[in-house]
Order: C-alpha cells, then structure tokens, then sequence
C-alpha cells in the first residue's frame, strides 16, 4: 500500500475541479509528494470517461484495493465526485470547505478519501485543507478526550462492517 507517510497520494478531478486539483498538486509535488492523477489533466478534457462520477469510482478502487492509505478528489461542489467514490468498499470520503473540518475529517472520522469542490473553495484554501487532512490521523489532536481513539475507532469499524440487509432483519436497530 502506498501511504501518506511516505508521501504518497492519488488524486482525481472532473472538468469542474480541474483548476483546484492542478493548485493543490502543484502545492504537495513542491513538498515532496508523489502523486498518480485518476482524472482530468488537460483543462479542455470534457471526456465521459472523466466525467465525475468516473473519476470517482476510478479512485475510490484504489482506496478499495488497497493500493493507496488516502486520496483527494475535486469536482465542482465535491459532493458528485465523494458520492461516486463512496460507492466503492472501504472508503470513507468527506467533503470538506474549510480547515478545521479537513482536520476533523481525518482525527474524528478516519476519512480515506477528501473531496473538495472548486466552485466553494479557493486554490489557497484547498492548499490548506490537503495539508490540514494530510498532517493528521485519526485521534491525533484529541489526547485531551479521554477514550476519543477508541470511541471513533469503535465507530469507524462499525460503519465499515455495517450490513444494510442485517440492519434491516434486526428491526433497523444493531445488534450488540
């Protein structure tokens, strides 16, 4: 698996997020990372194949497969793109438009994949908020909450396993 602590990272875009992806690639190549690109690498690429939905799924089989520890992915809300990824096993994408939620993304909710959306977030904000998420880990700025690892531990690994046709059978409640 490639991880973050060896910097690496893949990322995708759409047409939309295109502007903000090249920003925030150009940042972290600067910082030594090493980066595959799943999307659009060309600003006139209106291709289907890089429409937001593919680039989604593209990257969220790289969480899926375990070939990569996290991903960024850009479209123009970031919402498109993280629903797309999120179909896949194993992500746990968030969209996120600010520092202290990127932050928060990665401490409190072990999220794998970031999605930003370039019509709400400035390059220099994007900057920002891949650094936020990138820096962290899950617990990370919590030593302060006594139990904050386990407990979101706790919750990370129920989402992960969580069976929707179970819950269904079991009256919509979680068995213990």
């Amino acid at each position: 698996m490639k991880m973050i602590k060896d910097k690496y990272l893949v990322v995708g875009a759409d047409i939309s997020g295109y502007p903000l992806k090249e920003a925030v690639c150009a940042h972290l190549r600067k910082k030594g990372w090493k980066i595959e690109d799943l999307g659009v690498k060309e600003p006139n690429d209106h291709s289907l194949d890089n429409m937001f939905q593919r680039v989604g799924f593209r990257v969220g089989a790289k969480i899926s497969e375990g070939e990569y520890e996290r991903a960024l992915i850009f479209c123009g809300t970031g919402m498109g793109i993280h629903i797309a990824a999120s179909k896949c096993p194993h992500v746990m994408s968030g969209v996120v438009e600010s520092v202290p939620a990127a932050r928060r993304a990665i401490t409190g909710n072990g999220v794998n994949v970031l999605a930003m959306g370039a019509f709400y977030v400035a390059p220099a904000m994007g900057c920002d908020i891949a650094d936020a998420y990138l820096s962290g880990s899950l617990g990370c700025d919590q030593k302060d909450i006594p139990n904050f690892y386990e407990s979101h531990k706790f919750a990370i690994d129920e989402i992960e396993s969580f069976d929707y046709e179970d819950y269904k059978k079991n009256g919509f409640k979680i068995e213990k």
